[in-house]
């Protein structure tokens, strides 16, 4: 379990496709605290480590992952959100993030604000997988990048949110442009109220 609030953006350094998985390899500042088996959020995707050489680990994305993610398009050099999972004996800053991306969604507008930005996020939008809590509502929250963020002016298939300087700087947003691909998790809670209204109408 993660809460959205990543911990830093590492640089891919390697990219190894082997049969229908991809090898990603990254340097952080953090390696020398990481161990094989660990779960980490990379853009919000829940990954486990396989090996740590000097500043470097690897973890390795399977097909169904590529898919349905942005994971499949990193070049090296590329930024990647990082964030431990939570530990349970400290405050919950951001939301309740489970590091299971739902769906990618593509940058239409970046733009600048007296010092802070607002992004425009469009997704591919359907009618039953909004019935199951696949969506987004004024105020309320969603992962992009793993990246618990505030949505606003929530639309069927789109919804915008501002990113701070701080934010800007330290996670890949400030890589993120129009035409950028993106990862979504939606708010589980959400998931959960959509699943019991289906049998309680």
């Amino acid at each position: 379990m993660f809460s959205g609030i990543v911990e830093e953006a590492a640089t891919i350094v390697a990219l190894k496709p082997d049969q229908g998985n991809l090898h990603i390899t990254m340097q952080c500042s953090f390696t020398n605290e990481l161990k094989i088996d660990q779960s980490i959020a990379h853009n919000g995707v829940c990954l486990t480590v396989v090996s740590i050489d000097g500043e470097t680990f690897t973890t390795t994305a399977i097909k169904e992952t590529l898919e349905r993610s942005n994971l499949g398009l990193l070049k090296a050099g590329d930024k990647v959100n990082l964030e431990r999972s939570m530990l349970m004996n400290g405050r919950l800053d951001g939301h309740i993030v489970q590091g299971h991306v739902d769906m990618t969604a593509r940058c239409t507008e970046r733009k600048e604000a007296d010092g802070s930005w607002y992004y425009t996020f469009e997704y591919a939008f359907d009618k039953e997988k909004a019935k199951q809590g696949y969506m987004t509502v004024e105020k309320g929250s969603v992962t992009v990048n793993g990246v618990s963020l505030t949505v606003c002016n929530s639309k069927d298939n789109s919804f915008q949110v501002a990113i701070i300087p701080f934010t800007f700087e330290h996670t890949n947003f400030h890589q993120i442009d129009k035409g950028s691909v993106v990862n979504l998790e939606f708010d589980i809670i959400g998931k959960y109220i959509s699943k019991m209204m289906k049998y309680t109408l």
